[in-house]
């Protein structure tokens, strides 16, 4: 058993989540996601400001997360759903205050 393995079936042990194919390096890329999308949200809310943000890249990480939860609710329908479904929101808030910053 590599240390990968290791990690992951203990962690699932600890949280209880026997018979879930869940990934713990899926769970915390989502979590790193959801924690620094509100840093560029807050900027945009304090300065009134997007000068650097690309509307293309945005709904191109929209499309991302609706393809995981795609493939969540299809495949492999875990709690991470719940992560994808965060992540596509505030990423969205974020392309909603660009569009309404621009235009105002």
């Amino acid at each position: 058993m590599n240390l990968i393995d290791l990690v992951t079936t203990h962690i699932g042990a600890i949280i209880n989540l026997s018979g879930s194919n869940f990934s713990i390096f899926e769970i915390l890329m989502l979590l790193c996601f959801a924690f620094s999308w509100p840093f560029s949200i807050i900027k945009a809310l304090k300065t009134k400001m997007v000068i650097g943000k690309s509307p293309i890249f945005m709904i191109i990480i929209i499309i991302g997360y609706i393809m995981g939860i795609i493939h969540k609710l299809l495949y492999n329908n875990d709690f991470v759903l719940y992560l994808y479904i965060l992540n596509a929101l505030i990423v969205s808030f974020d392309l909603f205050l660009y569009y309404n910053t621009a235009v105002n």
